[in-house]
């Protein structure tokens, strides 16, 4: 997959159609997701409130606030230092739309590199410290949308439950044809319904890419 595709295909694929007022990116790294949604929303006072950004990593956040700062949003991006804890305990506003692209890994594997590490694996924002948390950031009527190994879906639609939240819509994505369901993307609310379910193929070979992926990020993409 290409650089930066899960959180690329998360923010084009998160709908803006209701218009959320306030949004919240957990584990915003430089700001990527934050940054796709304003200019998807034409972000200003008018359209959007906030878009407010939670990176605990020091540099991250550091490039995160230089990257909204040199944006054309700068008046409406935001990005807090601080753990996804503190800052659940701090803020008593809710969100009428959180994202997130969390670590994904959960094997028992670290590297020399603990900045990495801290990125890449799930220890660093365990599920279930995520869903609490933003059940408690969620506006009543709020969606909250994510990208995780499609072998995690169950559990984590299972562990959402737990919290009242659940999946209204899931897009499943593979690499190519042939290779298995990498990645699932899910939207979820307060209010239980039967999911819609879809599918999506990156490529139909190396560097040939599939229409349906094209026409959904090619507004992110200088090459295509």
């Amino acid at each position: 997959m290409k650089v930066g595709t899960d959180s690329v295909l998360l923010g084009v694929w998160t709908s803006l159609e209701k218009k959320p007022f306030s949004i919240l990116d957990v584990g915003a790294g430089t700001g990527v997701l934050s940054l796709i949604l304003a200019q998807r929303s034409s972000a200003t006072s008018e359209t959007v409130g906030i878009i407010d950004a939670l990176e605990i990593d020091e540099n991250a956040y550091e490039q995160c606030v230089e990257n909204f700062e040199q944006s054309p949003w700068g008046d409406t991006l935001f990005c807090y230092h601080a753990s996804l804890d503190e800052f659940t305990k701090e803020i008593e506003d809710k969100y009428d739309l959180i994202i997130c692209n969390p670590p994904f890994y959960s094997e028992d594997f670290k590297t020399e590199n603990k900045q990495r590490d801290l990125a890449r694996f799930q220890d660093a924002m365990p599920f279930g410290h995520l869903i609490e948390s933003v059940s408690k950031l969620l506006s009543e009527v709020g969606t909250f949308n994510v990208v995780i190994p499609f072998k995690e879906e169950g559990y984590f639609i299972e562990l959402a439950a737990t919290f009242k939240l659940f999946p209204k819509k899931i897009l499943r994505i593979k690499g190519n044809p042939s290779s298995d369901i990498k990645r699932s993307l899910i939207e979820f609310s307060f209010r239980k319904s039967e999911p819609i379910i879809d599918s999506l193929v990156i490529e139909t070979k190396r560097h040939q890419y599939t229409n349906d992926y094209i026409n959904l990020t090619k507004d992110f993409y200088l090459k295509m």
